[in-house]
């Protein structure tokens, strides 16, 4: 009856004229009690069981009354705002669609009131009333809604009468928020009086806005819609409600607790200030963020991440509206924050792609942009990696852009060299991308004086004449051009020049002057256009032409005058661009071979960059990284395979094959053996198959080594045969051994059959060709000769039917040839000496090229016959015992059970197959050890005079001849190892004494070879290989270390002492030596222990005074090797050992070079108290400096960084180390 009565005086009220008003509490609990004189107050809450029923009452309200009907029935809507923990999820959602009709509702019934002019105060009142309270109910609902959902999300539970329904949240927030949008869109504010809107009503909207924008899943995109509603709300709070200042705070404050919306609020303030037109909201966040000191932005939680962010993004979109405010930011620069120093620097960049560039800026604009790039310049050298790395990939983003001024050009390039040398990754690969950029978009290379582009363009691309030397002949050409262009052509000129006869001598000089300038301008154009070598390039200051200084007559040529100076400004800045770029060039070709990764990504895509813009020296570089391909990092691999694809091998147009023909061809010219061999893996399968016939023998000199389909080149092998193996075969044995090349692609070698051998007839007209070609080579002199010749005798092998007979007449038919040589010489000579004296001496004389090919012919024969026994003979003894084997099993059948019983254990331990495999194999070797060199053999023949010309160098000293008889030799040593002890002290003696740098190098490599199939034999003259390793040139001492590196890390040598002389290639004069020395190393490292246990040997062997190493080089190869000691146990042991070798150290200087050893090693604690208890080892030696001084610096690096309760023990251990040195210093004297 108390309710009744309550609503009976409320519809009294409302008849009579409401004489309430609705004040927006602070709490929600405010609202039941007492208020002020005619503040409503909730009379009564209702049980939450009775809520549906009052629900229902609610609904048929709204549809007889309207939205008004919010006034009656307030109290349901409050009363699930207080049960709202414990109603049932459905209760709220009813009430929030409720809540949303009456808000929709009042949006669409307010706009014909609003422009009422007769609306009463009852009226207003009634309607303000009815607004702030569907408001307030619908924003307090939507909060606790929003909490539900976000708890359920934290906690992972979907029930079923909590999770089914707040799936739907998502769409049901996006209705509550167009509701309040099209509410706040009118103009509600002549609702209130005066139009002040009450804060607290702007604020629980507001709070409803925020809290949405909490939930971590806001900046995703399935959030979009829900995301611009807050913003445009907001923004209509902002425009129109003054929330101008507290929407400030509210960023701030957020941002620093959610780092995830500053993505958010960097499109809210960009919407704000753009379609809102409240470009001060911008202005308010940066001034709070500006004066945030370093101190509190250095406190965990201070939201300086989110700033950073919401500042770059803020950027990106309204750049224009972050220069009136940028004088704030830039105090952050000089704070301790790189965060934030990285998003100052990050907002100038996009101010400069974005707002000043171009060149329409005023004198205002042009200083400010001079500024800001004064600024990124200095964090160039940031101290902080991070800052630089950003300032570099801003740099890149304004050269891509093109918003960097030409005169910043070199500046900046100069400035991105230099990061190359960065300590970081991070700086040295955006140092990379920023200077590729450069390339991609540098101003000098287009613009070019017309005739020097024509004569640049008409001269033919001859790589060795130089710049210079096209420019010497350019000359007299030109300067009839200048004259032309200078000297007076129509009659008034004339004239005017005959009557100013009074100035003619100084004006002659004048226009010498003004030839001479345009010549020297024409000549440096032209040494950038063709951008030469370092000695082109540097004529360039040389060649510029001084600024011609007389007095102007006319505004004419002032004007002249002053294109005459910009241009020689802009050749001057073009000129060092060049420079720079050349030197970066280098650098970063030394990096394709670092151990990062990304940074070897980043050096070849600099590579293809240059390349494809033709840059000079470019070429470098991308061979250079050729053999990357072998790689083991599947990324570089890959990066080296797309950059040539794209290069070469992916050509457009109808022209394709021709195209990828001249690609290929480019690749081909000069390439070693290894270059080929790195083509292979680059280049596709199907690269052959593409080809048309008629331009497969072309093919066949740039596809050298491409895996050819075995039927294309069998259908087409009598093309092949006639066309490059022809009559006209020994006009181009290039060709020939190209095409000798590709055919053996298709043998059982490359590609490992299975099956029977396939081999073609001895009379095929392939193995006619080799043999003629080969045979008449020899008594030719073909630089391609000898590469075609061991192309041949290897497919013969693979490729005939008893390729040893073939061979044999092959030797036969050379000798033959070569005899015929010598006695057609021999006629010759005796018919000249008939002529001139009478005497009838015969002078017969051999050429000693011819000579030395046909010795070639026989190591080679030599080598693959031995080749072809081990390999195709032995394989084919395997596979026909298989095929018995098998055969003889299926013929057993049920009565071979027993048999087979009886043989079972043998098979089980393996003894048939490996007694069976041993016999073929002493077969082998009977063959080889008995028949190869026997006399019926016509290897054997050969044998003696090999032995003779290696033995008589002074008699034989032609250089080829020496070689080839070198070679040759070794190779018949691979026969057996009698033939290899009966000659191995002659090898070691050629080896030696040999004064031809070229037959040293071929007798290691040729030794190495021996070493692998001999270990027993060569294993006593270990020492005198390592000894090529102090060869007096360089190209031995390469030869040596490479040899020596494969033997050493196959196992095929023993690691010893003698790895000391590796050690000392590592301060070696020539780079490349070096760097194999330090790979050696490096792959040594790998093995466990290796580098540990050799180090003291190695020690003791540098630091011989025999060997006279200085202290600077001993230091410089320690610390290489000393860096792969990084185990404690290691270093542990090394102090002791170290220490034990001062009691056996002789000389002050090998105390000097220990204790440095020790003063290298990566200290820990277990080798300090090791260092200590050795004391008695070194104590006598601190008397010399270069003891003391190494060990004290040890004491030095242990306290950096050690606990205080160790650094006690390492000061009392350097004021011992410093006593004892005073006092055998002062005993001494």
């Amino acid at each position: 009856m108390q309710i009744n009565a309550v609503f009976v005086c409320l519809f009294v009220l409302i008849d009579s004229g409401m004489s309430w008003d609705f004040f927006v509490p602070v709490c929600v609990g405010d609202l039941v009690k007492t208020g002020g004189i005619n503040q409503y107050v909730v009379q009564d809450v209702v049980s939450a069981k009775q809520l549906p029923s009052y629900l229902n009452k609610f609904k048929a309200a709204l549809r007889s009354q309207g939205p008004l009907c919010i006034l009656e029935h307030f109290d349901t809507g409050y009363s699930v705002l207080q049960h709202c923990k414990s109603v049932d999820l459905a209760v709220k959602e009813d009430t929030l669609e409720l809540l949303v009709q009456v808000v929709s509702g009042l949006s669409v019934s307010l706009p014909s009131i609003l422009v009422s002019t007769s609306l009463s105060a009852a009226e207003r009142k009634e309607k303000l009333n009815a607004v702030k309270m569907s408001v307030f109910l619908l924003c307090k609902l939507t909060e606790n809604l929003e909490s539900d959902s976000y708890r359920q999300n934290i906690g992972g539970k979907k029930g079923k009468a909590g999770g089914e329904g707040l799936m739907q949240w998502d769409s049901e927030r996006e209705q509550v928020l167009q509701a309040l949008v099209q509410l706040f869109q009118l103009d509600i504010r002549s609702l209130w009086s005066l139009s002040l809107v009450e804060e607290e009503f702007i604020s629980c909207v507001t709070c409803c806005c925020y809290k949405l924008l909490e939930n971590p899943t806001i900046s995703h995109v399935k959030s979009k819609p829900t995301r611009d509603c807050v913003i445009h709300l907001l923004g209509l709070l902002i425009k129109k409600y003054n929330h101008l200042l507290g929407a400030g705070v509210k960023v701030i404050q957020m941002l620093q607790h959610f780092e995830q919306l500053s993505s958010v609020f960097a499109q809210a303030v960009s919407v704000w200030s753009t379609e809102y037109g409240v470009r001060a909201i911008i202005g308010e966040v940066i001034r709070e963020i500006g004066q945030k000191s370093s101190e509190e932005l250095a406190r965990e939680g201070s939201g300086v991440k989110a700033f950073a962010s919401f500042l770059s993004e803020v950027s990106a979109l309204v750049p224009e509206l972050m220069i009136p405010n940028i004088s704030v930011l830039i105090t952050h620069l000089e704070g301790e924050s790189h965060t934030m120093r990285v998003a100052v620097c990050e907002v100038l960049g996009e101010i400069l792609v974005r707002v000043l560039c171009g060149d329409g800026l005023d004198e205002s604009g042009r200083a400010d942009r001079d500024r800001f790039f004064d600024t990124l310049q200095e964090h160039l050298h940031d101290s902080h990696s991070h800052v630089r790395t950003r300032v570099l990939q801003v740099y890149t983003r304004i050269v891509n852009s093109k918003a960097l001024p030409l005169c910043r050009y070199s500046e900046v390039m100069e400035l991105a060299v230099g990061r190359l040398m960065d300590k970081s990754i991070n700086v040295v690969k955006s140092a990379i991308q920023l200077l590729a950029a450069f390339i991609a978009h540098n101003p000098y290379s287009f613009i070019t004086i017309e005739f020097i582009l024509f004569f640049s363009l008409s001269l033919p691309a001859v790589a060795v004449i130089k710049a210079s030397e096209l420019w010497a002949a350019m000359v007299p050409e030109l300067l009839v051009t200048v004259r032309k262009e200078l000297e007076p052509t129509s009659e008034a000129e004339k004239e005017q020049q005959e009557d100013e006869e009074g100035g003619e001598v100084e004006e002659e000089k004048e226009a010498e002057d003004d030839r001479a300038t345009a010549v020297k301008i024409a000549h440096v154009q032209y040494l950038i256009f063709s951008l030469g070598s370092d000695d082109d390039t540097s004529e360039l200051n040389q060649s510029l032409p001084p600024t011609p200084q007389k007095e102007p007559e006319k505004e004419g040529e002032d004007g002249e005058l002053k294109k005459q100076e910009m241009l020689v400004q802009y050749l001057k800045d073009t000129e060092t661009f060049a420079l720079q770029v050349e030197r970066a060039i280098s650098v970063i070709n030394t990096m394709l071979y670092w151990k990062t990764t990304s940074v070897v990504q980043e050096a070849v895509q600099f590579c293809v960059t240059v390349c494809e813009f033709s840059v000079a020296n470019s070429i470098s570089g991308v061979r250079k990284m050729l053999p990357l391909v072998w790689s083991t990092d599947a990324a570089i691999k890959d990066a080296v395979i797309q950059a040539y694809r794209r290069l070469y091998l992916n050509p457009q147009g109808d022209t394709i094959r021709f195209t990828l023909v001249d690609s290929l061809s480019e690749l081909m010219v000069d390439a070693s053996l290894g270059t080929i061999q790195c083509l292979e893996e680059i280049v596709s399968d199907s690269v052959i198959t593409l080809m048309d016939i008629s331009v497969l023998c072309v093919c066949v000199c740039v596809c050298v080594y491409t895996r050819a389909e075995r039927e294309v080149v069998l259908g087409n092998l009598d093309t092949l045969c006639s066309v490059a193996l022809g009559e006209k075969v020994t006009e181009d044995f290039l060709l020939a051994r190209d095409t000798v090349i590709t055919i053996c692609n298709i043998t059982d070698h490359v590609r490992q059959s299975k099956g029977a051998p396939f081999r073609l007839p001895q009379d095929h007209q392939l193995f006619s060709c080799l043999t003629q070609a080969v045979a008449e080579g020899v008594v030719m002199e073909d630089p391609y000769w000898q590469s075609f010749m061991e192309q041949a005798v290897r497919l013969i092998y693979f490729l005939a039917e008893s390729p040893d007979q073939l061979c044999s007449r092959l030797l036969q038919r050379s000798a033959r040839l070569l005899l015929d040589q010598i006695a057609e010489g021999g006629e010759v000579n005796k018919d000249a000496g008939q002529m001139q004296d009478g005497s009838q001496e015969s002078n017969e004389q051999v050429n000693c090229v011819c000579l030395a090919q046909l010795l070639a012919v026989c190591g080679c024969v030599a080598f693959w016959q031995v080749s072809h026994l081990e390999r195709s003979v032995s394989a084919e003894l395997r596979r026909r015992r298989g095929e018995t084997e098998e055969r003889e099993e299926k013929e057993k059948g049920p009565a071979g059970k027993q048999t087979a019983n009886e043989s079972t254990m043998e098979e089980e331990l393996g003894l048939i197959g490996a007694s069976a495999e041993d016999t073929e194999a002493e077969l082998i070797r009977n063959i080889c050890e008995t028949e190869l060199l026997a006399e019926e053999n016509l290897l054997s023949a050969f044998l003696p005079l090999l032995v003779r010309v290696c033995s008589s160098p002074g008699r034989y000293s032609h250089p080829q001849l020496t070689t080839a008889a070198c070679l040759a030799l070794s190779q018949y040593m691979m026969i057996s190892p009698s033939v290899c002890e009966e000659n191995i002290r002659l090898m070691f003696t050629v080896l030696e004494r040999s004064t031809l740098p070229v037959v040293r190098a071929n007798a290691i490599i040729a030794l190495g070879d021996l070493t692998v199939r001999f270990p027993n034999i060569l294993e006593p003259w270990t020492q005198n290989l390592y000894a090529r390793l102090s060869d007096e040139v360089p190209s031995v001492r390469q030869t040596a270390v490479t040899v020596l590196t494969q033997l050493v890390l196959k196992d095929v040598l023993k690691v010893k002492g003698q790895v000391s002389e590796v050690a000392v290639l590592l301060i070696d004069p020539d780079s490349h030596i070096n760097s194999l020395a330090l790979n050696f190393f490096n792959e040594l490292a790998t093995k466990d222990n290796a580098i540990y246990n050799l180090l003291p040997d190695i020690i003791s062997r540098l630091s011989d005074p025999e060997r006279g190493m200085s202290s600077e080089d001993f230091n410089t190869i320690m610390k290489q090797l000393f860096s792969y000691i990084t185990k404690e146990r290691q270093t542990e042991s090394l102090v002791e050992k170290l220490c034990q070798r001062f009691r056996t150290a002789k000389t002050e200087r090998q105390w000097c070079d220990l204790a440095v050893s020790l003063s290298l090693l990566s200290m820990c604690e277990r080798g300090f108290k090791r260092l200590q208890e050795c004391w008695e080892c070194y104590s006598d030696k601190l008397t010399e400096p270069g003891v003391y001084q190494p060990l004290l610096s040890i004491t030095a690096k242990l306290r950096r960084g050690a606990k205080a309760q160790f650094k006690v023990y390492y000061s009392l251990f350097k004021s011992v180390l410093g006593s004892a040195f005073s006092i055998f210093s002062a005993h001494l004297v």
